[in-house]
Formats: structure tokens, C-alpha cells, sequence
């Protein structure tokens, strides 16, 4: 039995006076919903950031239409370019005052049997997905830390703990981003620094539609207790709140935004 989603949950000021960075926040995934809800939940200032210029510009138009008082920047970067990286951290500084919470969506799928990946295919889904992770995670605390502050939420999936066909490269990657959250949680909490991540199972939206077949979809979202996919919001919240001082216990976490790991 399928269940339809809930309808969406308005803000609540989680992350008042707040400033917020998400890395590959243009289009309709969840770094786009969780700069949304960052918007919602009283944010002062949010900073996107995105390979793909047009839908960057169109993705800050839309947070710039939304109701709350943040200030809205939008800056092209690539995770997998370390002066990109460093360059992103110093704008959103710049234009923040100081970033409070950096959101690590950017991330690359693929489906591939390991026996017909290209040594190219590999690299690049753990640059972008695990060394983009690590890149940013790195230059975001070598400004947290002399602060004593800061919040890093990292975005994992549910194959760094379950096995599927034709993910290697992606399964191993979220596998690192888990266990990166986890060892560097506990390097920055002496600074006061908390680290944790997310674990999505399938969350529906516009490119996963166009990326992957129909019936894999249909079959991946059977297999949820509500039988459905999650909305990209719905990870998002999850995200929001590990974010929030609501959290502010949490560190080194994994938390499964998922109805089943097998």
C-alpha cells in the first residue's frame, strides 16, 4: 500500500538569525529544498552555490520570491576544484559575516556495473561525491573552528550501508562521506564544531525522473514502509534540524531519513 505525502510543513524560525551555505542547490533536489526551507525557517542570510549557471540564477530568483528576510547569494563553484572551494568559502564569508551552517549536497550518481567502469567514471563520482564533501568540510572548519562555532550537515545515502546492483562507485563514496562525518566530527568538536549527515533511501524529484527507468523507481519505492519515495523537502527537514540548536547534542551522527536499510 502506497501512502500519499504529508502536505508540507511550514517554518517554525529552527535557524533564526542564521546563515547558511548549500553546495549544488540549483534545480529540484534536496539542496535546492533544503536552501527553501533555510529561507522558511528564518535564515538571515543563505549562499548557493552550483555548476550550472542557469539553473543557479533561477534557483536564487525563487528563494529571492520566497517570504522571509534572508539575503540570497548564488556563486558558481566545483567541488572537485580546491581554489573553487576556497574561493566559495571566502565569498559566502564576506557576504554573510560568517557562515553558521554549510550544507555538502553536491554529490554524483550513475549506474555502471563494476566490471564495465572506466577507471574516469570511478574518479569522478568519488571526487565530486566524497574529495567535494572532504574539500569543503575542510576549508568550512578552518574558519568554524577559531570561531568555536559552526554546524556542518553532510548529505550520505542509504547504499554507503545497503547493497545494490551498479553502484559501487557511489555506494563506496557515501560510504566515505559517513565515515568522514564521523571522524571529523570528532576532530572539531573540541572547537565546538558539530558534524553530522543524512541518509537518504530514494527521494523523488525532476532529474532522478529523467535519469533513471521507471521501473527501478517503482521498485525502489515499494520496498519504503510508506511505499512511496520521500519528497525532497521531507530529507530536507531532517537536514534543518540536525542544523538547528534543537540538535545542538548531536555530532558524528548518521541518521537514516529512510523506512528500511535492507
Amino acid at each position: 500500500m502506497a501512502f500519499t505525502a504529508p502536505p508540507y510543513v511550514p517554518g517554525h524560525q529552527l535557524l533564526a538569525g542564521k546563515s547558511v551555505l548549500i553546495t549544488a542547490a540549483a534545480g529540484a533536489g534536496i539542496g535546492f529544498a533544503a536552501a527553501r526551507r533555510a529561507v522558511e525557517e528564518g535564515a538571515r542570510a543563505v549562499v548557493i552555490s552550483d555548476v550550472h549557471e542557469g539553473r543557479l540564477g533561477q534557483a536564487a530568483e525563487t528563494l529571492q520570491s520566497l517570504e522571509g528576510d534572508a539575503a540570497i547569494h548564488a556563486q558558481l563553484a566545483d567541488v572537485t576544484d580546491e581554489a573553487a572551494v576556497r574561493q566559495l568559502v571566502m565569498n559566502a564569508e564576506q557576504n554573510t559575516g560568517g557562515i553558521d551552517i554549510l550544507i555538502n549536497n553536491a554529490g554524483l550518481g550513475g549506474s555502471r556495473y563494476l566490471v564495465d567502469m572506466t577507471d574516469e567514471e570511478w574518479h569522478r563520482v568519488i571526487d565530486i561525491t566524497l574529495n567535494g564533501t572532504m574539500r569543503m568540510t575542510r576549508a568550512m572548519l578552518r574558519v568554524m573552528q577559531p570561531r568555536g562555532s559552526g554546524v556542518i550537515v553532510n548529505n550520505a545515502s542509504v547504499l554507503g550501508w545497503r547493497a545494490q546492483k551498479e553502484q559501487c562507485h557511489y555506494a563506496a563514496a557515501k560510504a566515505g562521506v559517513m565515515a568522514l562525518t564521523r571522524c571529523a566530527a570528532m576532530e572539531a568538536a573540541e572547537f565546538g564544531v558539530r558534524i553530522n549527515a543524512v541518509s537518504p533511501s530514494i527521494a523523488m524529484h525532476d532529474f532522478l525522473r529523467k535519469t533513471t527507468p521507471p521501473e527501478l523507481l517503482e521498485q525502489l519505492s515499494a520496498k519504503e514502509a510508506f511505499g512511496r519515495a520521500a519528497e525532497v523537502w521531507e530529507v530536507a527537514n531532517v537536514m534543518v534540524f540536525l542544523a538547528s540548536d534543537y540538535a545542538s547534542y548531536m555530532t558524528g551522527e548518521v541518521v537514516s531519513v529512510s523506512s528500511q536499510h535492507s
